[in-house]
């Protein structure tokens, strides 16, 4: 990539809604879609994690004790959109024995993206420290976000736990899936879309760039990315493997015929390969 970076050119990359035509349609049946989900499953909602506002969580229980757990962290850019968009993520997998959790986070520009990372940091670990009493396994918790939150998800399974809290396993996540990722934050920096509200920092790119990072000394990171995305979408997802190798992300693929929206609702399908591929992740 040419890293002299045009603005223009790089907001053209990153600004899917403007590239999607029914993204803002889309959206908007995730957040009613989402409601009917609380309002009709199992849930206990908005629990405290940490001290700030955002820092809640919701959690869908599933049937049964000593089940997987999958943290999903919700994307929009570190900017936008809200756990209660994305609750409809849970049933398809609570359906399938796997208790589902749903943190939000404090949005920017009110915090930087390493702070983001540390807020996701906390709600991990209150999930392993708490989740038993929902039904969930803490030693089989696996991450999965989308967007931005595929960032969250990559950083999750590179994180030092026990630096974090002596008391939390090295393994503490298991393996994650990053869906749409953003794994180096650089070309964001210079993105006037998004850097206006962003505010990134050459110091909060390295920081928080999982490709710029140490590869995880354990677990799996499945990372995959619409066909039809940006072409520094399908970068991005690429980057996570040559930075890392093929021992720690060993599936990286651009699945064909999706966006950056239809690929988070592939998850959901019970027959698509990406609810599979996340099924597997919760079962190793």
């Amino acid at each position: 990539m040419d890293k002299g970076y045009d603005g223009a050119w790089l907001d053209r990359m990153y600004n899917n809604r403007a590239r999607v035509a029914d993204a803002d349609e889309r959206m908007q049946r995730w957040t009613r879609d989402s409601a009917r989900v609380r309002a009709e499953h199992r849930c206990t909602l908005d629990i405290p994690y940490g001290n700030a506002p955002a820092e809640r969580l919701d959690v869908f229980p599933a049937e049964g004790r000593g089940v997987p757990v999958l943290v999903f962290l919700h994307g929009g850019y570190w900017r936008a959109l809200d756990k209660s968009d994305h609750s409809f993520v849970a049933p398809a997998f609570t359906r399938d024995g796997v208790c589902v959790v749903v943190p939000n986070y404090t949005l920017c520009p009110a915090a930087t993206v390493p702070q983001i990372t540390l807020e996701t940091v906390r709600a991990v670990a209150w999930v392993a420290r708490n989740i038993e009493r929902f039904g969930g396994d803490p030693t089989r918790i696996a991450v999965a976000g989308h967007s931005a939150g595929g960032q969250l998800a990559a950083m999750m399974l590179a994180c030092l736990w026990p630096i974090h809290d002596p008391a939390l396993d090295a393994r503490t996540v298991r393996n994650s899936l990053a869906i749409s990722p953003l794994h180096d934050l650089e070309p964001l920096m210079h993105c006037p879309y998004l850097q206006t509200s962003l505010h990134l920092t050459p110091e909060h790119v390295r920081l928080a760039s999982p490709a710029r990072l140490a590869a995880p000394p354990g677990g799996m990171l499945y990372s995959v990315v619409g066909g039809d995305e940006s072409e520094e979408f399908l970068r991005q997802n690429r980057l996570i493997c040559e930075a890392w190798g093929g021992e720690r992300v060993p599936l990286c693929e651009a699945l064909e015929g999706l966006n950056h929206f239809t690929v988070l609702e592939a998850l959901v399908e019970p027959a698509h390969r990406l609810h599979q591929l996340a099924l597997d992740l919760l079962q190793n």
